[in-house]
C-alpha cells in the first residue's frame, strides 16, 4: 500500500495534535512533519518532501499563503491542503492563486478530512461544501455570470475530458492558473464541479462542442 506522506502546520497545538491524531487512525496516511508557523512549514516541507502540505491560512511571521507560494517554487509536485475557519471569498481565492489544490474548513467531519486529503493528494479540487455554497452565493450577489474567452477556452477542453495538466500544455499556462479558471467558472455558474459547469454551459447556449 502507497501511503500518503504528510505535513501539518497549524500555528494552534491543540489543533496540531488533534490532526496529527487524525491522521494516524488512517493505515493511508504518514504523518512526517509538524509546524507551528509559516517559516516552520517552509523548512519541514522543504526537509521532508512530503505529498501533501495541510496548512492553516493565519499564521504567525509567514502565514499560510506565503507559505505555499515558497514551498511551491521549490517543490511544485507538494499538493497543498488548505485546512482553516476562514472561508470568505477572498481566502479561497488567494489560497487557489497562491497553489493550493484544496480548501476545508476546521469545522468539517474527519471522514471529509480524510476523503480531501486523499483527493489532493491525487491532485484532485477538494473544496469544503459550505465553500462552495459561499462561491455560489457569490456569483448570485454579483450577477455576472459571463465567461471570459479564457475561460471559455478552459471548459471546452474540460468538457472534452481533458485534465488539467493537459489543459495547462495545450494553453501553455501553469496548472495553478487552470485552478483559478475552473474556480471562477464554477463561481460564475454557481456549480461545484466540472460536470455541473459542462452541462450548464451547454444547456444555456454558452458552449457548443462540434
Amino acid at each position: 500500500m502507497t501511503r500518503i506522506r504528510l505535513v501539518v502546520a497549524d500555528d494552534h497545538p491543540i489543533v496540531r495534535a488533534g490532526l496529527t491524531g487524525l491522521v494516524a487512525t488512517q493505515p493511508d496516511f504518514e504523518l512526517v512533519g509538524e509546524a507551528a508557523n509559516g517559516a516552520e512549514a517552509i523548512a519541514v516541507t522543504l526537509r521532508t518532501r512530503p505529498d501533501v502540505l495541510l496548512v492553516d491560512l493565519q499564521m504567525p511571521g509567514v502565514d499560510g499563503i506565503g507559505a505555499i507560494r515558497a514551498v511551491l517554487a521549490e517543490l511544485p509536485l507538494v499538493r497543498v491542503l488548505v485546512l482553516t475557519t476562514y472561508d470568505s471569498d477572498g481566502d479561497v481565492l488567494r489560497a487557489v492563486e497562491a497553489g493550493a489544490t484544496g480548501y476545508l474548513l476546521k469545522e468539517a467531519p474527519s471522514e471529509e478530512l480524510f476523503r480531501a486529503i486523499r483527493a489532493t493528494a491525487r491532485g484532485e479540487s477538494a473544496l469544503s461544501p459550505s465553500v462552495a455554497s459561499r462561491l455560489v452565493g457569490r456569483a448570485r450577489r454579483t450577477n455576472d455570470q459571463a465567461l471570459s474567452p479564457r475561460e471559455l477556452e478552459v471548459l471546452a477542453l474540460v468538457a472534452r475530458g481533458t485534465s488539467n495538466k493537459l489543459i495547462a500544455r495545450d494553453l501553455r499556462i501553469s496548472e495553478t492558473t487552470v485552478k483559478t479558471h475552473l474556480l471562477h467558472i464554477f463561481t460564475k455558474l454557481g456549480v461545484d464541479d466540472r460536470t455541473a459547469a459542462v452541462t450548464l454551459a451547454m444547456r444555456r447556449g454558452m458552449l457548443r462542442l462540434g
